[in-house]
């Protein structure tokens, strides 16, 4: 029997006392904790600890790349394109990677995102995608790259092999209280990323309302503490740090995000949506060595909806099918005249979830046709009577506890509001 080099419970001691752990001390640990010598319990405490006491630039680096090593790397140096990747760290109403991967494709650029699912008030790409019939979300390794040559465009589940250490400390973070460590975000999130293999990234990193981070400058140090991630393991990497305090776009949910989405790429759509998705585009096509792309000319002459429709073909889906259609919908109009001042994320994504647009736990399935559409956002005036939202489900005994979670979420006032950029730094 081979001894083992460390102790866990000596580690655990040292981040307890704010100590630094060195470089084969991570390493030991995510390698005993993957191949379960290191228990639940004794992780638990590390991330507490972690948690608690923070960790330094070379622990946040060296955690990444032990993370990356438990597993298998991605390497896409036999495509002929240049690959480029975005990730958002989640809201309400965020769809913008289904527009934006087939409009950044459009220009010669593969772009493969590994998406996840939704849970609690945050939607999933995926989950999104599979409303529309026939869509699939995983794809062989062969389909994997045969899509990114031929479309740029791949939009699909990662595969359990990419950072597995990743998948088990997420999971215990979950129930232990530890999420919110900007240590942990950004090495989890960059573990996969960097592992995905791809030449240059994007972080859009949310603050506000209905983000998971909400102060700004949380947000700001999480940007940051991933962009330097990204730059030491030699992935061109820089975010955008966006507004979350409002829902993005008038959709929340899965079928109506797509139909939304589907209206940026015919050149409509939301002006928010639309200002996100061609400002992601043009960092990202300027990572890939495309710094003068005309996003909009795609948007508005075809290019991306066509890469859009050969990007769900490819994927079994029908991008002419009709979408799920709610069986109850019950819309809330406006008590008084005035101006719409305020809208919060959070409440709103919380009430789609409970329309069944999201789910409580990984295993529960989602109604595609549950979520709220807005008829107004922050600042639009509005009249007695009118229609401010609308909200969809199948189970019309789900409208109850929604309406609750939307108690005190908006309000009308006589002046209008103050409002705040919705790209508010960017940060490389």
């Amino acid at each position: 029997m081979s001894v083992e080099p460390f102790d866990v419970v000596d580690l655990i001691h040292t981040k307890r006392d704010r100590g630094t752990l060195s470089t084969e001390q991570i390493s030991w640990l995510v390698d005993a904790y993957t191949r379960g010598y290191v228990a639940d319990e004794q992780m638990a405490a590390m991330a507490m600890a972690i948690f608690l006491n923070g960790m330094g630039r070379d622990e946040v680096r060296d955690l990444t790349l032990a993370m990356i090593a438990s597993g298998e790397t991605l390497s896409f140096d036999g495509l002929s394109k240049p690959t480029t990747d975005k990730h958002s760290t989640g809201g309400v109403g965020d769809k913008i990677t289904l527009p934006l991967a087939p409009l950044v494709a459009s220009f010669g650029v593969a772009v493969p995102q590994l998406s996840g699912r939704g849970l609690g008030h945050t939607g999933g790409t995926l989950d999104k995608l599979e409303s529309i019939p026939g869509w699939r979300a995983k794809l062989t390794n062969d389909e994997f790259y045969a899509q990114l040559e031929s479309i740029g465009a791949v939009v699909c589940a990662a595969g359990s092999g990419l950072a597995p250490a990743d998948g088990k400390l997420y999971a215990l973070r979950d129930i232990t209280g530890t999420v919110e460590s900007i240590p942990l975000i950004a090495s989890s999130i960059m573990s996969k990323k960097i592992a995905e293999g791809t030449a240059s990234l994007v972080l859009d990193v949310k603050f506000g309302s209905g983000a998971f981070m909400k102060d700004p400058e949380r947000s700001r140090e999480l940007a940051e503490t991933m962009v330097r991630l990204g730059t030491d393991a030699g992935v061109n990497t820089v975010a955008l740090l966006t507004n979350m305090n409002v829902p993005l776009g008038l959709a929340i949910g899965n079928a109506n995000e797509v139909r939304e989405s589907v209206e940026v790429l015919a050149g409509g759509g939301p002006a928010d949506v639309v200002e996100l998705t061609v400002a992601l585009a043009r960092e990202m096509l300027a990572l890939a060595g495309q710094p003068d792309a005309d996003v909009e000319a795609a948007l508005k002459d075809g290019r991306a909806m066509d890469t859009w429709n050969a990007m769900i073909r490819a994927q079994d889906g029908d991008p002419d099918a009709a979408l799920a259609e709610p069986k109850e919908s019950h819309t809330v109009t406006a008590e008084a005249d005035g101006i719409l001042s305020t809208q919060e994320a959070l409440p709103f994504g919380i009430a789609a979830w409970r329309l069944g647009a999201g789910r409580a736990r990984k295993e529960d399935p989602v109604h595609h046709a549950a979520g709220i559409d807005l008829h107004a956002k922050p600042g639009d005036p509005v009249t007695k009577g009118q229609p401010l939202f609308t909200l969809h489900t199948d189970e019309p005994a789900r409208f109850e506890r929604a309406l609750e979670a939307l108690e005190g979420a908006y309000s009308i006032a006589d002046t209008p509001p103050t409002l705040t950029p919705l790209i508010a730094a960017r940060i490389a």
